[in-house]
C-alpha cells in the first residue's frame, strides 16, 4: 500500500475591494445575478459571472422548483449557456457569490459537486485552466486558479 498526499493551493482576499479591477467587476455582475436568483425554498441565493476569451460576460444565477431536483445552480446555467450561445469561446474566469436569508454567509462558498464536474468538463473541453473566484454574501473571497484544485479526482471521459 502506498499513501497519497492531496495539496491544493488557493489564494484568499480579505474581501472584494482586495480584488484587482477586473476581478472586482466581475464579482459584481454576480453579485447582481445572485439579487435576481430564483429561490423560494432554499432561500440560497447564488450568482455567477463568466468572462470568456471573445470579452463577453455570461452570467446565471440558481433557479429552482418545487420539484427539486428540476432546478439550477447559478455556475451551471451560466456554463451552460456560455456553451450555447458561444461555443467556441474559452470560459477564462468565473466569479461566484451565495447568500442565505436564514444566516449570514461570510466565508467563500465553493461550488457544489454536480457544479464542480461541469466546470471540470469545460475544462477538459477548452483545454484551459478556469479561474473561479467565489464568495458569500459578504467577506473574504477564495481564489482557485483551476477547478482541479477544488476536485482532484476528476472524472472525465477517457474512462467512459
Amino acid at each position: 500500500m502506498k499513501e497519497v498526499k492531496i495539496e491544493t493551493t488557493l489564494q484568499l482576499f480579505d474581501d472584494i475591494n482586495e480584488l484587482p479591477e477586473d476581478i472586482k467587476s466581475l464579482m459584481s455582475i454576480a453579485i447582481d445575478a445572485r439579487e435576481n436568483a430564483y429561490a423560494p425554498y432554499s432561500n440560497f441565493n447564488v450568482g455567477a459571472s463568466l468572462l470568456l476569451d471573445n470579452n463577453e460576460v455570461v452570467i446565471g444565477n440558481n433557479q429552482e422548483n418545487a420539484s427539486y431536483p428540476s432546478g439550477l445552480c447559478a455556475e451551471r446555467t451560466a456554463i451552460y449557456y456560455a456553451g450555447a450561445k458561444y461555443p467556441d469561446a474559452k470560459i477564462l474566469k468565473m466569479a461566484l457569490t451565495a447568500s442565505s436569508k436564514n444566516k449570514v454567509t461570510d466565508k467563500p462558498i465553493p461550488p457544489c459537486g454536480a457544479c464542480r464536474q461541469a466546470i471540470a468538463e469545460y475544462e477538459l473541453k477548452q483545454d484551459h485552466n478556469i479561474e473561479i473566484y467565489f464568495m458569500g454574501a459578504k467577506g473574504k473571497v477564495a481564489k482557485s486558479s483551476s477547478l482541479s484544485n477544488l476536485l482532484p479526482f476528476i472524472f472525465e471521459s477517457s474512462v467512459l
